[in-house]
């Protein structure tokens, strides 16, 4: 038949943004964002993300310019999703927990023009700004005041509400040239200690905002507990999506499991994401802490122990997990569940959505692949290999680093650097980052098959397990433990070993065990294994390893 070409009406840019000019009109009067006491519906949001476009353009904020965000889950940080992109800005969400020197390093790497910082981080950005290099040019800045009562004097003069309130409710904010321009620049955080730029498009939010919708199998106006971080991954593109499902966010400066149960309670919430560190969270709660309605939610970040997901279900909420990476936008890879599995014990079904699964619908092709051959490995849910992607929602590249875009993007694949099996089934389940991977004696054990036994300790609260230098078998397991509260006899280190070697082979069984407070987290929840791993090297090599 006769090609025919693409015509401007069947090629507009594909963007997430125009998500929120539909809910404007088709959830008006529907509630936006519920902060404290402040709501908003979505033709308010949408009006007032308008004309703080419009502010953020008089300022002389360009196309592609890069505007920074350091500020919490509350609604400016919302509205800062649609409104810096809006003015043809490319936005920056930046961890709140990095120390002032990597907030300085990013703001300099990314070339930030104009940064939002909430009034509680003021103190961490002028310390970024102090380490500037003399003379060189510092970012326009505005104070977000949020609705607290507690609004000290500040050295920035420049207002988020005056810039709503002195908008151009009228503005005819800026579509994307192509649906490749740059939309979003976000660092990696938690498990390195290099953080990268990564770039992602109008597109790839686009296809990843659509797809998590799809595959969670959200409803129209769901009531949505923002547990997870905006400044990580953009919420997984959640912050996005909800607008494409008219739901409602609730915000939330912090929390706690009794403020997540309260604001479940209050608001009758839907659906929430959060790192396995949240679902710990939620099920170390009193006895008979049961929910009134069930509450979906999703959990990535690391592989989540079966046993966790056990405890969290039982309260009533329906677990979810996926695998995603900054660099794919949101999850790609998702346990999606089959009817003939409803008919399993609890135990088993819990086993079942610790595996992260199978490509979501919008990816092309997820594999494990043996990295020497380049071939797929053998699917028997033993080999191990690195896991490889490959679909419409991954980044550009790295921002300004040229070489670690090629490494990582190559032979037609997303080299993801974590380390799995696939099932016969076809499902995907993560073993390791390839740096976590334990070589002892020359066999490859995985820390995190170790870690889910230690979570079934009953005294255990959080788990890490890495590698430390043996004299004879070369590594050996190193575990990190700390202790729920309100244990009363606490573990030795035999006790845990004992424990350990009756629940998996001797060669897998930790050597040395270490109990901390708390274990180093960033504030998505992800355990920093380069911390733990450099304080196992700095115990030197073990002398006797008894297996």
């Amino acid at each position: 038949m006769e090609i025919l070409k693409p015509s401007p009406p069947n090629s507009t840019p594909l963007t997430p943004i125009g998500f929120l000019d539909r809910a404007a009109t088709v959830y008006a009067d529907s509630p936006s964002i519920i902060y404290n006491s402040t709501t908003y519906t979505w033709s308010e949001t949408y009006l007032r993300c308008l004309k703080m476009a419009s502010s953020i353009s008089s300022l002389g904020i360009k196309k592609n310019d890069v505007v920074s965000v350091l500020a919490p889950n509350i609604p400016a940080m919302y509205e800062l999703h649609f409104a810096i992109p809006m003015s043809g800005a490319v936005i920056n969400t930046v961890n709140l927990r990095l120390d002032p020197r990597t907030v300085s390093v990013i703001l300099r790497h990314a070339e930030s023009k104009l940064v939002f910082v909430d009034y509680q981080s003021e103190s961490l950005l002028l310390e970024a700004l102090s380490l500037f290099p003399p003379n060189s040019k510092h970012p326009l800045v505005v104070l977000i005041k949020d609705d607290s009562p507690e609004n000290p004097s500040s050295k920035f003069g420049r207002n988020y509400e005056d810039m709503i309130l002195n908008g151009d409710p009228n503005y005819n904010w800026v579509r994307p040239g192509s649906e490749f321009d740059p939309l979003t620049l976000n660092y990696t955080s938690g498990t390195t200690s290099s953080p990268k730029g990564v770039v992602h498009s109008h597109r790839g939010t686009f296809i990843v905002s659509m797809d998590s919708l799809i595959e969670w199998q959200v409803p129209k106006e769901p009531v949505y507990l923002w547990t997870l971080p905006m400044f990580h991954a953009n919420g997984w593109s959640y912050t996005w999506g909800m607008a494409a499902a008219g739901g409602t966010n609730i915000c939330l400066r912090k929390f706690d499991a009794t403020t997540i149960y309260a604001a479940i309670r209050k608001h009758d919430v839907t659906h929430m994401c959060g790192a396995p560190v949240v679902l710990n969270m939620l099920s170390n709660v009193p006895e008979g802490t049961t929910l009134d309605k069930p509450v979906y939610i999703l959990t990535a970040g690391a592989p989540p122990p079966a046993s966790v997901l056990l405890r969290t279900e039982s309260l009533g909420f329906i677990v979810s997990h996926g695998y995603g990476l900054t660099e794919t936008g949101g999850l790609v890879v998702c346990c999606t569940w089959k009817r003939k599995w409803n008919g399993l014990s609890d135990v088993e079904k819990a086993r079942i959505k610790a595996r992260q699964g199978v490509r979501t619908p919008g990816m092309d092709k997820v594999d494990v692949i043996d990295t020497e051959t380049g071939k797929s490995v053998q699917r028997d849910g033993k080999s191990l290999g690195e896991i490889v992607l490959r679909g419409g929602c991954l980044m550009l590249g790295y921002l300004k680093d040229l070489e670690g875009t090629s490494n990582s993007m190559k032979n037609g694949w997303f080299y993801t650097g974590d380390v799995g099996v696939m099932h016969p089934d076809g499902y995907l389940e993560i073993k390791d980052r390839s740096k976590d991977v334990i070589i002892s004696g020359g066999e490859n054990l995985s820390s995190v098959e170790v870690e889910s036994v230690l979570y079934t300790h009953p005294k255990v609260n959080e788990a890490a397990v890495v590698a430390r230098p043996d004299e004879f078998w070369g590594e050996t397991p190193c575990a990190f433990l700390s202790l729920r509260e309100g244990v009363k006899e606490k573990p030795t280190e035999k006790d845990v070993i004992e424990f350990c070697r009756a629940k998996m082979p001797h060669y897998m069984v930790p050597k040395t065990v270490v109990f901390l407070e708390e274990l180093p987290k960033t504030s998505t929840g992800k355990i920093q294994k380069f911390v733990l791993r450099e304080r196992a090297r700095g115990m030197g090599a073990s002398k006797m390893s008894r297996l």
